[in-house]
């Protein structure tokens, strides 16, 4: 019996993680740039660090948690806005941002220039470029008409200014979502970008399939009801009617 509730409160934890990554996935539906997250399971006897367990205790206990969230890295649709300041990236490659919290890669292109000129995220933060001589450093931009070349290149009435620092990161490196559509990277993972290139006046769509993310969103809270109600069970049908047995037995 007490396995059976720890299996529904188990489940019941890893429903309502599972639900926020979903509830997050929606609510950065129409986000530029934004990179879906999906979450996995596995038995509760594959996440206790390799203890060994008897047969009773493997058999009581072979129940499912959340084990981590994945995040999927496919490209969005690009849509074609017309803005200048908007580029999409074709390819694998990441912006790069100068944050308070350091260094951060995002896809998302719809850039602004700042009061002073720098050339900002849609979150306010600079973004990098290559200056010149090596030089990687905010972006600075004069006054003018800007354009954005497909290799990332800037100009200001036909004046070259910079170029965006496009980086990409070799399969299988870990990206840690830092919200905002910020990703960080392990140090020294970047490398300048070789398979990419920009779509000025375009911008990368969320990857998020917002129809599969609604279905599975209902079908994810049927089930968490479904537990509650279990636990109900357990709590009402045999932990009170056991309690109240107790006394008869002296």
């Amino acid at each position: 019996m007490e396995s059976g509730l720890y299996a529904a409160c188990s489940a019941l934890m890893a429903h309502s993680q599972a639900l926020n990554i979903l509830a997050n996935n929606l609510a950065n539906v129409n986000t530029a740039g934004y990179k879906g997250e999906s979450q996995f399971y596995q038995a509760l006897t594959a996440a206790n660090g390799g203890q060994p367990l008897g047969a009773l205790n493997t058999a009581v206990n072979q129940f499912g948690v959340l084990a981590g969230q994945g995040l999927n890295l496919s490209s969005g649709a690009i849509q074609t806005t017309g803005n200048p300041m908007d580029v999409a990236i074709d390819g694998p490659g990441f912006l790069v941002a100068k944050t308070a919290a350091g260094t951060a890669y995002t896809r998302a292109g719809n850039l602004s220039e700042g009061t002073n000129g720098e050339l900002l995220t849609a979150q306010g933060d600079p973004v990098l470029g290559e200056l010149g001589k090596g030089k990687i450093g905010p972006i600075t931009l004069p006054s003018g008409a800007v354009s954005i070349s497909t290799d990332g290149t800037i100009s200001v009435d036909g004046a070259l200014v910079a170029k965006l620092h496009l980086v990409e990161f070799k399969p299988g490196t870990q990206l840690q979502p830092l919200g905002n559509t910020y990703f960080s990277a392990p140090a020294g993972s970047a490398h300048t970008a070789v398979q990419s290139s920009l779509k000025p006046g375009a911008l990368e769509s969320s990857n998020v399939n917002a129809v599969q993310a609604e279905t599975d969103l209902i079908s994810l809270q049927r089930h968490y009801d479904l537990l509650e109600q279990a636990i109900k069970i357990f709590n009402t049908d045999f932990d009170q009617p056991a309690a109240q047995q107790l006394p008869l037995l002296k």
